[in-house]
């Protein structure tokens, strides 16, 4: 079976010159890739105890809702602003060029659970960190962070530092 990083299709200069688009397209295509990357992710869950799982829009729903139902857990979407039906709590926050709002609904999340926040990519860690405020707010305790890629050279674990961050695959560049 190949590595997770063979499953990565890496495109040069996307969406600027410079940088290394690693698409997680080329993943979820890919039955074997796939199933490696949600048992890869699990496997960081090790000895955790979760109540819930949380994923952000949206290709944290791809891999966190897998997941979730491998474990027994229910799943919280993290959505852009306007996307949820019921009375929500938002945040924004800063991205590289502008900002963003993000929402749960208000009665995701019960006082005193552990969540394990799922997302595919930290790079600067702008959006895990929101939902991270969000998930606190809501009374809920946030237990891991685990994601399928990290680009260590964006510094995105700095903004959730006291959180305990694990990823599958770690680019040390942009």
């Amino acid at each position: 079976m190949k590595k997770m990083e063979e499953y990565v299709r890496a495109i040069p200069d996307f969406p600027e010159p410079g940088i290394i688009f690693r698409d997680v397209t080329s993943v979820l295509q890919d039955p074997d890739g796939l199933k490696l990357a949600i048992d890869s992710m699990i496997g960081l869950l090790d000895g955790v105890e979760c109540d819930v799982i949380a994923g952000t829009e949206s290709r944290g729903f791809m891999f966190g809702v897998p997941i979730a139902y491998q474990l027994g857990k229910g799943f919280i979407p993290v959505r852009k602003k306007g996307k949820l039906p019921c009375e929500t709590i938002s945040t924004s926050y800063d991205l590289e060029y502008g900002s963003a709002e993000i929402e749960m609904h208000k009665d995701a999340i019960k006082p005193g659970q552990k969540v394990v926040l799922v997302d595919d990519l930290i790079a600067t860690g702008g959006t895990l960190a929101a939902s991270i405020e969000l998930i606190e707010k809501l009374g809920g305790e946030v237990v891991k962070v685990i994601l399928l890629m990290e680009l260590a050279g964006l510094k995105g674990r700095d903004k959730l530092s006291g959180y305990e961050v694990a990823s599958v695959i770690t680019y040390e560049g942009n």
